[in-house]
């Protein structure tokens, strides 16, 4: 159930109808707007009236909400969520550029961090097995922390959450994982950012009420990820762009698109980043390698490739009102 209070409504009258929400059953989610406070309830909707809510002073709308995920619609937050993370915000009016460094050493980390940081690059993400106090996670933390950077770390299940946390600013799910309910669950009670990547089997609908899941728990810094689907074409996956606007309409929550992952293929990847950019995509998840091209993944750029991909998204960006 969603209730939208009326503008100018007190404090006092906010929390007359929480209680009584909660006297009702519902846990209740607040969303607290420039002009209206918006009270998310989860609970036995089916049983209330709207129109008892409406008849309380201060409420401006109640419905009922359908949807399978309730706190990640539009409807919870109309204006949008925008995530801090680090000394980012990701959903406002800039691009967020995370880059995922395969295949490097700890020395090969901390030389690319700065270079990193001067181009307009956000956070620094690596893909590493976790393990106490393993020399690549702690020279990416000291690389990250020395140049404003925020550090991405990956989790495929809730054992790994204690760790990535002690490393990491931001936390990711891959694809596999997002069915997982407990490992959703255990991020919902972290208060950090989480990165939410869609499978390449499931829909729109089955992201959003992954989503919802880590919502339900409190943590509302989440932000979705494209990064493919099962394609019948000569590439690991097919970019689905038209995730973007279609997320953008049933969710406040940002939309990145990962286009290494998305396609697999080095030479596929730029053509789609400055694709997802023009479709409003909020931020961009890149791969790099820092070696050679003989010794890198299909999917990572080289890092000479990378300085003019992020020139082409500004001037795409700036032509649709954005910044990076």
């Amino acid at each position: 159930m969603i209730l939208v209070m009326q503008e100018g409504a007190t404090e006092e009258q906010v929390q007359d109808v929480i209680d009584r929400m909660v006297d009702l059953g519902f846990t209740v989610h607040r969303s607290t707007g420039v002009v209206h406070t918006v009270l998310g309830g989860v609970g036995p909707e089916e049983a209330v009236n709207p129109a008892d809510f409406e008849e309380m002073a201060g409420v401006k709308q109640c419905r009922r909400i359908t949807s399978r995920y309730k706190l990640a619609g539009r409807p919870f937050r109309p204006a949008g969520t925008q995530v801090k993370a680090g000394n980012h915000l990701v959903g406002g009016s800039a691009l967020w550029i995370c880059v995922t460094v395969s295949g490097a050493s700890p020395a090969q980390l901390e030389t690319l961090a700065p270079t990193l940081a001067a181009v307009g690059v956000a956070a620094l993400r690596v893909r590493t097995p976790l393990r106490a106090n393993d020399e690549t996670l702690q020279a990416a933390q000291r690389a990250a922390a020395a140049h404003g950077l925020s550090l991405v770390l990956e989790v495929s299940e809730s054992t790994e959450i204690g760790l990535a946390d002690w490393y990491a600013g931001m936390l990711a799910v891959p694809g596999r994982s997002m069915w997982q309910r407990g490992l959703l669950e255990e991020l919902g009670r972290l208060r950090k950012p989480v990165l939410l990547e869609r499978s390449n089997a499931a829909t729109v609908e089955d992201l959003l009420i992954s989503a919802d899941a880590i919502l339900r728990g409190g943590n509302y810094d989440v932000m979705l990820c494209e990064s493919g689907i099962r394609t019948f074409v000569t590439a690991q996956n097919t970019m689905d762009l038209a995730l973007i606007p279609v997320a953008k309409k049933y969710s406040h929550l940002p939309v990145l698109v990962d286009p290494c992952l998305g396609t697999g293929r080095r030479g596929m990847a730029p053509a789609m980043a400055r694709a997802a950019v023009a479709a409003g995509a909020d931020g961009l998840s890149l791969d790099i390698h820092p070696g050679s091209e003989s010794s890198a993944a299909a999917q990572a750029l080289l890092p000479a490739q990378l300085m003019p991909l992020l020139t082409e998204v500004r001037a795409i960006a700036s032509a649709i009102q954005r910044s990076t």
